[in-house]
């Protein structure tokens, strides 16, 4: 097999082809020019319409439901709004502290000290399953490009199961590795079972390669293109910080699928930016997310680290015992917390992710991502809170961990309150409440803007679409905590249980749901009558 980069140069030797090529290059120029002039009228437009549809919604309501001295005006605001959006402020401010004032005077500590705080040797494991092979060759070329950028030596682990994915790297190294002694391979061959064996698998490969204590392992999923700095900008806090055994990076991407799905990706890592920037602050950042995380090497070769990783389970009171299918990046950070090291978040380690959408419809695909989300945090959730304990995790991290069971069920209040009281007294009371999305998420939006990552002027209703949806995903996901499967893969977890198990576990689950939808109605029935807003 010719390696790609072998045929451009031989290519780029010939006059005539060379002239071509040229000319190409121009025409390709000017078409990234247009493109993205076009980009910005777009962007333009979208603005416009976002503050005209606005301006509709202010002029259609009823100045009564904006007095003040009115009872609807109570009504509108709300306790349960008022400590909803505290929190968003609260976790905005620290990150955004964090973010523009104490990382980068951290940042200039760490540089000052030149390459005092760099590992004495870096470990990349890299795990591909059914990965489109130009994005596997993008990949693996950042990986190789990046250890040549590091002037320690560097040892690349990479866990597959196809043959093909083993040659295409290998020539990918040829052509990118210049120095053989600084920069070596070892190639473990999984047997497709999941993310959590391939990753065991090459943790045990790392263990046997004996690290010192001053070794650093970073651990990147095959659609991750790491960026140029990333590695040396991430790895040099471990030095900086001995308290911490674990650091997560941020995260751009590029999603293969239609527009609205692009927005509502790039919108979820800009907030995954700002809440990873709260939590460093406290020193909890609470997953160590698959795309691009570092460890120390003493900790991810501990053998309940490694454990942990291949087959963690939760002892649920209802559900029994359960294996993980999915979450290794929670469990990593259970294991790590266990451990007792902290976990930081180093911003301007940067990744881009390659994101492949499960399904080309929005809603199937975004559903199918936020289960599987949203079914890992919860799970970790209440192990995390039962077993480590509020003296481990830290007031903050504690209560956000609370909240988080919490905030389904707030983030649907506001929605369900109006809409019955607009079916029972007034259609006024959704034009208010739409008044207020528009204008609360247009502001959020623009306070994005501070974050570093780009906006778009969709991102209003991707941030009301990712809070509804969301949150119905999170209820569901809660009363169906055994209910696993990976969007990839495409296998589910076979719970091993018999027939009975498995049928007293479906209705429990289904019981548990209905009886807290009916306790959540009964409250939103208490509060429009205690409102009075007839």
């Amino acid at each position: 097999m010719i390696h790609p980069a072998k045929i451009v140069l031989e290519f780029a030797g010939n006059p005539s082809i060379r002239e071509e090529m040229t000319m190409a290059s121009s025409l390709f120029e000017r078409r990234l020019s247009l493109d993205a002039i076009q980009g910005i009228a777009s962007k333009f437009f979208g603005w416009m319409c976002l503050f005209g549809l606005i301006a509709i919604l202010a002029s259609s309501v009823d100045l009564i439901y904006l007095d003040p001295d009115h009872t609807k005006f109570i009504f509108l605001i709300g306790a349960v709004g008022l400590w909803r959006y505290s929190n968003a402020v609260m976790h905005y401010l620290r990150g955004m502290y964090f973010l523009h004032w104490r990382f980068p005077k951290m940042r200039a500590e760490v540089d000052a000290s030149g390459d005092e705080f760099l590992p004495s040797h870096i470990y990349m494991v890299v795990t591909s399953f059914r990965i489109p092979p130009e994005t596997t060759y993008k990949v693996y070329r950042s990986v190789f490009q990046e250890c040549q950028r590091l002037s320690v030596p560097v040892t690349v682990i990479v866990s597959i199961v196809e043959k093909a994915d083993e040659r295409l790297i290998q020539e990918i190294m040829e052509a990118e590795v210049s120095d053989p002694e600084q920069v070596k391979l070892i190639v473990v061959r999984a047997r497709g079972t999941g993310k959590r064996d391939g990753l065991a698998h090459a943790f045990r490969a790392l263990s046997r390669q004996m690290p010192d204590r001053n070794s650093v392992v970073g651990v990147v999923d095959g659609d991750t293109q790491l960026l140029p700095g990333c590695v040396e900008n991430a790895v040099k806090f471990f030095g900086y910080l001995p308290t911490v055994g674990g650091i997560t990076t941020n995260e751009f991407c590029e999603v293969e699928g239609g527009k609205f799905i692009r927005e509502w990706h790039t919108m979820r890592f800009v907030q995954r930016h700002i809440n990873m920037c709260s939590m460093a602050l406290s020193k909890r950042v609470m997953t160590m997310t698959g795309r691009l995380s570092f460890f120390r090497a003493e900790a991810i070769v501990d053998a309940d680290f490694i454990k942990d990783v291949q087959a963690d389970f939760l002892n649920h009171w209802r559900l029994g015992r359960f294996q993980f299918l999915t979450g290794d990046d929670k469990s990593s950070w259970f294991s790590l917390m266990s451990q007792g090291w902290d976990t930081f978040y180093v911003p301007d380690s940067d990744t881009l992710t390659i994101e492949h959408p499960p399904d080309s419809n929005f809603f199937r695909a975004t559903r199918q991502l936020m289960y599987r989300w949203y079914g890992n945090s919860l799970r970790q959730n209440f192990r995390s809170v039962k077993l480590l304990g509020w003296r481990r995790l830290g007031l903050f991290t504690t209560y956000v961990l609370y909240d988080q069971r919490i905030s389904m069920w707030t983030c649907l209040l506001g929605l369900v309150t109006t809409f019955i009281a607009a079916m029972l007294y007034s259609v006024d009371f959704l034009l208010v409440y739409l008044l207020w999305i528009a204008i609360s998420r247009t502001i959020v939006t623009l306070l994005f803007l501070f974050s570093g990552h780009k906006v778009d002027p969709m991102y209003p209703l991707a941030l009301y679409y990712n809070q509804i949806v969301g949150s119905v995903m999170k209820v569901y996901s809660m009363f169906h905590m055994d209910q696993q499967s990976w969007t990839r893969q495409k296998t589910k977890l076979d719970s091993g249980s018999g027939n009975i198990d498995k049928l007293l576990n479906w209705w429990s689950s289904k019981v548990m749901l209905f009886s807290s939808i009916s306790i959540f109605l009964g409250v939103v029935a208490l509060i429009l009558d205690f409102s009075n807003i007839s």
